[in-house]
C-alpha cells in the first residue's frame, strides 16, 4: 500500500472554496479506486495550511489513477475551478508506506 501525503498552502480567506473542493476530491479518490483518508483544514494555528492523505494499494495503482484522471471531467472540472478561484496557492506531495495496526496480537522485534 502507498498513501500519497499532500500539505497545501492555502488563501486562508478562501477556506470554504478549499473544503468544497475537498470535499469533490473525496469522492473522486473513492471512485477512482483509492481510500481517501480526508481533508484537515486550519482551524488554530497556521490558517494557510491544510492537509490530506489517500491510500492506493500500490504505486502502480496511483499511477494509473493519476492517468484516469487526466480524461476524467469532473476531475479536470474541479482542478480547474481550483486554479480559478485561487484557493490553492501551492502544495507539497509526498509518498509514505502507511502502518495503521499497533501491536497487539503482533510479535515485537
Amino acid at each position: 500500500m502507498v498513501t500519497c501525503f499532500l500539505k497545501y498552502t492555502i488563501d486562508p480567506h478562501k477556506v470554504d472554496a478549499f473544503e468544497q473542493y475537498g470535499r469533490v476530491w473525496i469522492d473522486l479518490v473513492n471512485k477512482m479506486g483509492g481510500d481517501h483518508h480526508g481533508y484537515l483544514l486550519p482551524y488554530e494555528g497556521a490558517n494557510n495550511i491544510a492537509y490530506a492523505s489517500f491510500s492506493f494499494p500500490s504505486l502502480a495503482a496511483y499511477e494509473t489513477y493519476r492517468k484516469q484522471l487526466e480524461s476524467d471531467e469532473e476531475c479536470q472540472g474541479t482542478l480547474l475551478e481550483a486554479r480559478e478561484n485561487g484557493c490553492i496557492i501551492s502544495y507539497e506531495r509526498s509518498f509514505m508506506r502507511p502502518v495503521f495496526e499497533g501491536l497487539q496480537g503482533k510479535t515485537r522485534l
